[in-house]
């Protein structure tokens, strides 16, 4: 693929990593002079019309979300049998990366960061646009520290064609019992996973682990999760409680919306901002209708 031409306009430079869905690559698109990001679909998943169908249906309603914790989409497009989104280019690392190499993020740092993955989950809610697959690895860290989610369109195109196979064994660590059931997915789903998310960041561990997606589903279905204060003891009660609502096994006792944990979230970053020292003060203010954690030197860090 390197040095290939899409459509006449977008050149590949560089392959950037790849996963059970699709390949992404780094190129220039020779219109408009810039760098971008092009996720392509595997070849395996070409001959699924329904698929592909539902991949530029879900695509298009992602393109029409702007929000600066959303990674863009540019453009979608086919040349031959290659299926393809063109993205904003994000220098930086996934958030997977980040805690493989650090074990644990400190309370506020993980807070910042699910801070802003609600921030994202609230605009595509409100535009009846549900993630499905909110995981680490699809949590984008800028080099400014600043998040942005990736893999909307791709996330529900897969939740409505594939089942629980090796494709998303990754996924199945975050999956939330509903989803494990095969069930109905809706925003709650989202926010089951952000608590996973949140859980792995504090403790350095996933909630759940086994040898199968099949016996992680289980457990999300039947097993209650370890208290992360038992695995890191750092963490306040009101953190703790934050994470177990989230990871409630029943979705009506979970948060009723993302604008509601992300109410939670900025409640305890206050708290915590009452006990640190005078280098690490937490900032909070509004820009537009999102709440923003102007970072401190404390926060920032996340190398």
């Amino acid at each position: 693929m390197i040095g290939k031409v899409l459509n006449e306009r977008y050149k590949i430079i560089k392959k950037l990593g790849k996963g059970g869905m699709a390949v992404v690559y780094e190129a220039e698109d020779l219109i408009l002079d810039r760098k971008v990001a092009i996720k392509m679909l595997r070849s395996e998943h070409v001959s699924d019309k329904s698929f592909i169908k539902k991949f530029h249906h879900e695509a298009k309603a992602v393109a029409r979300l702007s929000h600066s914790n959303i990674v863009s989409i540019f453009d979608i497009g086919q040349d031959g049998d290659l299926h393809y989104l063109v993205m904003e280019d994000i220098e930086g690392e996934n958030l997977k990366d980040i805690i493989n190499r650090r074990g644990k993020l400190s309370s506020a740092e993980a807070l910042d960061i699910t801070n802003q993955i609600l921030s994202a989950l609230r605009v595509a809610h409100k535009n009846d646009i549900i993630h499905c697959d909110i995981k680490p690895h699809n949590i984008l860290i800028t080099l400014d520290k600043k998040v942005k989610v990736t893999d909307f369109g791709i996330a529900k195109a897969v939740s409505a064609t594939t089942t629980m196979t090796d494709t998303i064994m990754g996924s199945a660590h975050y999956f939330s019992p509903e989803q494990a059931k095969g069930g109905e997915i809706k925003a709650h789903s989202d926010l089951y996973s952000v608590g996973v998310v949140l859980y792995e960041m504090v403790t350095g561990e996933v909630p759940f682990k086994a040898d199968s997606p099949i016996s992680v589903a289980l457990k999300h279905i039947n097993e209650k999760p370890k208290r992360p204060i038992e695995i890191n003891s750092k963490i306040t009660n009101q953190m703790e409680n934050l994470i177990m609502k989230a990871l409630s096994k029943d979705p009506d006792n979970r948060f009723n919306n993302a604008e509601e944990m992300n109410e939670s979230v900025l409640s305890i970053l206050q708290k915590l901002k009452s006990k640190d020292d005078k280098d690490s003060t937490i900032v909070l203010s509004d820009a537009g209708d999102t709440k923003i954690l102007k970072k401190s030197k404390t926060i920032g860090s996340l190398d």
